[in-house]
């Protein structure tokens, strides 16, 4: 048992007869760790991705809620009322006339 593992940490598994098998397996077993490795790259990188939109959607959450309060108080009569009297601007004293075109 102590001879085969001295063996493979010399290289000897590599390096004596019948060994292309041995070469196979190790190349194969390479490449799965490079494919795992890139796989976890991308996979961080979507999570820094996503956790960078979901701070985004935070933040256009919040001006969309401070636009939609501001309209709202655009929309009050009391400050449309104000705004009118500051331009000296009065509500009519007749009702509107109705034009009807004959053909």
């Amino acid at each position: 048992m102590k001879k085969h593992i001295y063996d493979i940490l010399k290289g000897k598994v590599l390096l004596d007869e019948g060994a292309e098998k041995n070469w196979g397996m190790l190349l194969f077993l390479s490449f799965l760790a490079l494919v795992m490795i890139a796989t976890s790259h991308s996979a961080e990188r979507k999570v820094y991705q996503l956790a960078s939109k979901k701070q985004e959607l935070k933040k256009y959450r919040s001006e969309f809620a401070m636009g939609r309060s501001h309209l709202m108080k655009l929309k009050m009569e009391s400050y449309v009322k104000s705004q009118v009297a500051e331009m000296q601007i009065a509500p009519p004293s007749e009702p509107p006339i109705k034009l009807v075109v004959k053909k």
